[in-house]
C-alpha cells in the first residue's frame, strides 16, 4: 500500500502527515503539481516478463500516457535481489546514482509494476516521501529537487516515461539533505510493521 509521509526539511522529528489513503495522497502532491494515480495491475503478471513485455502488458496505460503527456520515449527497468557479488556491487552503484537532491529539465514520470521504491520531493519547506508500490504512478514537474531510494535489496519493475531520447539526466542541488531522512529500508520496515 503507497506511504506518504511529511516533515518538515529541517530532519523527521516531526511527522506532519502520513497517510495510506490514495485520496488524500493524491491531494496532498496535486497541491504543487504532482500527478499520482493508480494503474489496475496486469492479471497475467509481469515476474517473468522483459522490458519489452512489460510495456507490451500496460501498453493501453502507457498510449494514454503518451498521448496525455506528449512523451516521446518510453522503457522499463527491472532489478530483482541476487547474491551474486557482481549484481551486489551494481545495485549499489544504481542506488547511489540517486540518491543525491537532484532536478530534471524533464518531468519523471514512473509507474509500479512490481516492488517498491520511494520519492522524495523536496516541496516548500518540507519533504514528501512517497513510498510506491505496484499499480502506481508518479509524476513528479521539471525543476521539483528530489531523490529516488531503492533500497540496499532493490527488487521492482518500473516503466519511465521521457520527453527527449537522453532519457535520465540529473541536475544535482548539492545538498546533504537526503542524508537527513529514513532510507527506504528504513521506512518500509516501519509500513510493514504498522500494517501488521
Amino acid at each position: 500500500m503507497t506511504l506518504l509521509t511529511v516533515w518538515p526539511e529541517t530532519g523527521p522529528a516531526t511527522v506532519m502527515l502520513r497517510t495510506t489513503d490514495r485520496a488524500e495522497i493524491g491531494r496532498a502532491l496535486a497541491s504543487h503539481g504532482v500527478r499520482y494515480s493508480q494503474w489496475r495491475l496486469s492479471p497475467a503478471g509481469t515476474a517473468d516478463l522483459d522490458a519489452d513485455g512489460l510495456i507490451a502488458a500496460y501498453r493501453p496505460e502507457v498510449e494514454e500516457v503518451i498521448g496525455r503527456e506528449h512523451y516521446q520515449k518510453v522503457d522499463a527497468v527491472q532489478l530483482r535481489p541476487s547474491d551474486d557479488p557482481e549484481w551486489q556491487d551494481k545495485a549499489v552503484q544504481a542506488r547511489q546514482r540517486f540518491l543525491a537532491e537532484h532536478t530534471h529539465d524533464d518531468d519523471e514520470d514512473r509507474f509500479f509494476a512490481r516492488g517498491a521504491g520511494v520519492f522524495y520531493l523536496h516541496l516548500t519547506e518540507r519533504v514528501y516521501a512517497v513510498l510506491c508500490e505496484a499499480g502506481d504512478l508518479l509524476s513528479v514537474p521539471a525543476a521539483t529537487p528530489h531523490w529516488f531510494d531503492m533500497g540496499t535489496r532493490p527488487d521492482f519493475a518500473a516503466i519511465r516515461f521521457f520527453h527527449t531520447d537522453d532519457g535520465w539526466v540529473g541536475e544535482f542541488t548539492g545538498s546533504d539533505i537526503a542524508s537527513r531522512f529514513p532510507s527506504f529500508d528504513e521506512l518500509m520496515a516501519t509500513h510493514r510493521a504498522a500494517a501488521a
